[in-house]
């Protein structure tokens, strides 16, 4: 089924590449492929920074990290279809880059696939070993215990 979705998505970019390049001519239409290319390749960095930003921003002010993992994820992943040649990659990682169109994008993606990561987290918690933040034990006997006389001399 991938392979499927890879070819069709190869398929629509040809078809896309040949329009534009009917309507501008070949040489703006292969500039204008490389441009954005170039473009999406230094957004990626840029969006990496951002993401991390976001979220150590909500960590720092003790918010959730959720939404500012998300559009950062989204963010970056607009930077890497931008960075991919063709058109309709490119037109996706624009609007994944647009803060409106990636808020709608976020909210999808949060209210589809939320339960999923809920159910993972339980079925994760169920079979994760002992209380999360629980101190370790001294199991070692490392312990070492001092006479109050003993320290002052």
């Amino acid at each position: 089924m991938l392979v499927l979705a890879l070819l069709g998505v190869a398929a629509l970019e040809v078809f896309a590449f040949v329009e534009v390049a009917r309507a501008i001519d070949w040489p703006w239409a292969l500039l204008l492929l490389l441009g954005t290319s170039a473009l999406g390749t230094r957004l990626l960095g840029i969006q990496r920074r951002l993401a991390v930003e976001r979220v150590s921003r909500a960590v720092a002010e003790r918010r959730a990290t959720a939404g500012g993992a998300i559009d950062g994820a989204l963010g970056f992943l607009g930077s890497v279809l931008l960075a991919f040649p063709g058109f309709v990659t490119d037109l996706l990682g624009t609007l994944l880059i647009l803060r409106p169109t990636r808020s709608l994008a976020r909210r999808w993606v949060s209210h589809r696939y939320a339960p999923t990561v809920m159910r993972f987290a339980a079925t994760a918690e169920r079979f994760g070993g002992g209380a999360r933040g629980a101190p370790a034990a001294d199991v070692d006997s490392t312990a070492v215990e001092h006479e109050p006389d003993q320290l002052n001399g």
